[in-house]
């Protein structure tokens, strides 16, 4: 697969890497960890040049500073869980690997595990291991290759967990490969679409979720926007959760989070409905006062309206019948009511 493009990561940022197979997902990541050779480029890890065609610069991929979890785990099945991720740790004196293999498979909640080989393992611990071995190289940047698509939903939920829990702990990068924009609105800050070996598209998920001009997004996901929210009041009485947003205050089916708690938020366009005005005696919580951005006709007399809510975008379907009705256009004062069950958390 050619490839043709250019990105830089930020200390501690999440980017997803989303596209469909064949895209050239994986080639990107083996040519960050020296496993592909481009005929031409240049790759840096901070001060650290991994590779630069014109000065003829190779670095080998067992002097990269990169941390790799591969989708089938790519365990030694004779070691043990702690010699596996030992087994990373060259750099370090022999005397002190193993303590180090254990601290690191704690920090992955496997410490009491450390001593089953891989066929003694879930599929979820298995991946966890891989995990703690990409983390014992000390990585500049650690590298996800669609590290969750071989479990099933029920084992990704915790490890989701885990990854959110642990990129508080991280200074490096990570780049996640995944086909599932699920994956993607859950755990990343930023995502580059790539088709056919090129950046078709990148920005923050909320942005990139809500444009239905990209056929690869459009295929992956039904049209909606991604918020990032904190969790600002329980409302047990009534059996909700008001979360904070860019778009303003929402309320929501209860959400088991403590306060201050920052998530994610998904809002199906099907599941917006445009007004006007604010109306009476309707049982939906959230009206949203915003300002129509674009309108793009679809097919079979339906329309995407993009409305833009304080420094968020939500796309609405609704019927160009609908749009003539309440005299919407570009630029024009519009009305965004929201169910409170229409607001869930991506991957969940």
């Amino acid at each position: 697969m050619p490839l043709d493009l250019s990105f830089t990561l930020a200390p501690g940022e999440v980017v997803g890497l989303f596209g469909p197979s064949g895209a050239g997902k994986t080639t990107v990541l083996r040519s960050i960890a020296g496993l592909f050779r481009p005929e031409a480029g240049r790759i840096a890890a901070g001060a650290e040049i991994w590779f630069d065609s014109e000065a003829g610069l190779f670095v080998a991929p067992h002097r990269r500073r990169a941390g790799l979890v591969f989708q089938d785990h790519a365990l030694f099945p004779h070691l043990t869980a702690r010699d596996n991720v030992a087994a990373a740790l060259g750099h370090l004196p022999k005397a002190e690997r193993a303590a180090r293999a254990d601290a690191l498979l704690a920090s992955v909640h496997l410490g009491d595990l450390a001593d089953r080989r891989p066929a003694e393992l879930s599929g979820g611990q298995r991946q966890r291991v891989g995990l703690a071995r990409a983390l014992a190289r000390e990585p500049a940047v650690l590298l996800l290759d669609e590290p969750f698509s071989a479990l099933d939903r029920a084992v990704r939920l915790p490890l989701y967990a885990g990854l959110e829990a642990l990129r508080g702990r991280l200074a490096c990068p990570i780049l996640l490969v995944t086909h599932d924009f699920d994956e993607v609105a859950r755990l990343a800050d930023r995502v580059l679409v790539l088709e056919a070996g090129r950046i078709v598209a990148e920005g923050d998920v909320g942005s990139v979720s809500a444009r239905t001009d990209i056929a690869v997004i459009a295929a992956a996901t039904e049209p909606g926007a991604v918020l990032a929210a904190t969790v600002a009041e329980h409302l047990p009485e009534r059996c909700l959760t008001r979360l904070d947003t860019v778009a303003g205050p929402l309320l929501c089916a209860s959400v088991d989070a403590p306060l201050g708690a920052r998530l994610r938020v998904r809002i199906p366009a099907r599941d917006v409905i445009l007004a006007d005005r604010v109306p009476d005696g309707l049982s939906v919580h959230n009206a949203l006062h915003g300002t129509v951005a674009a309108i793009a006709p679809q097919a079979r007399g339906i329309a995407s309206v993009s409305v833009l809510v304080g420094s968020a975008t939500l796309p609405a379907l609704v019927t160009t019948d609908a749009v003539a009705r309440l005299g919407l256009a570009p630029g024009g004062p519009v009305v965004a009511l929201v169910k409170s069950v229409a607001v869930t958390r991506p991957a969940t």
